[in-house]
């Protein structure tokens, strides 16, 4: 196979959701779904089968979850970096994913720009050891900060003060792995922040123009403001 591409197995045990995801992955340019399972069980045998680049992770399975699948890659000592998409969203599993080596995760529903920025993080991410030999401080650096910090986050534009980096960027992961607009309200219960304290947020975010305003006319009483991220 062209090194070139790279390759993926896709361990997720909803036929439906499976398909979409394999037809998401191969729309990013570079980028093979050679092998899929329903389970943990099967996942882990198709991986030492096929010894794929990269696996794409579901954590709600039968017979072998997620979480059990990652702990088997990693006390196996197999040479494979991970991706998680699941529809567990407590901080616990989501630490735990990221301790036990994924490099990345994405909560169900999300859109395909998503998944896309993940996995062109990841080919920037995996081109850098390509080539043999040593790397710089500056290499291991930079590297790091790219598979590690969203591209959104990149972007170091000061911020108020009162605000902070870290609540923003849980913010603006919150509003992408939404289908549609939310409240500051429902982004506060989201995030786990004051409605006040949401409402700062969302207005300098739109401010800088990563979010935009909708606004939602309902019934009896005042429009509610909903959020959304714009299209990368």
């Amino acid at each position: 196979m062209n090194r070139k591409t790279i390759s993926v197995v896709l361990i997720e045990d909803d036929p439906m959701v499976q398909e979409v995801n394999k037809t998401f992955i191969e729309k990013v340019s570079g980028f093979e779904v050679n092998g899929t399972a329903g389970n943990g069980v099967e996942g882990v045998k198709t991986i030492l089968e096929l010894q794929p680049d990269l696996v794409i992770l579901d954590i709600f399975m039968p017979q072998q979850d997620g979480l059990e699948t990652l702990y088997q890659i990693r006390k196996n000592k197999i040479k494979v970096d991970v991706i998680i998409i699941s529809a567990a969203n407590d901080r616990d599993t989501i630490q735990t994913m990221l301790q036990q080596g994924a490099m990345d995760y994405i909560i169900k529903p999300f859109k395909f720009d998503r998944i896309k920025q993940a996995l062109e993080r990841y080919k920037d991410y995996y081109t850098q050891f390509s080539p043999d030999g040593e790397m710089s401080q500056k290499e291991v650096d930079t590297l790091l900060s790219g598979i590690h910090t969203p591209h959104f986050e990149q972007d170091r534009k000061e911020i108020p003060k009162g605000l902070n980096q870290i609540t923003l960027k849980q913010i603006m992961a919150y509003l992408r792995a939404q289908s549609c607009g939310k409240s500051s309200e429902e982004v506060a219960e989201g995030v786990g922040i004051a409605r006040v304290t949401a409402r700062r947020y969302l207005e300098y975010l739109e401010k800088r123009g990563e979010i935009k305003l909708d606004m939602q006319y309902g019934g009896v009483g005042r429009p509610v403001n909903r959020y959304l991220m714009k299209n990368d």
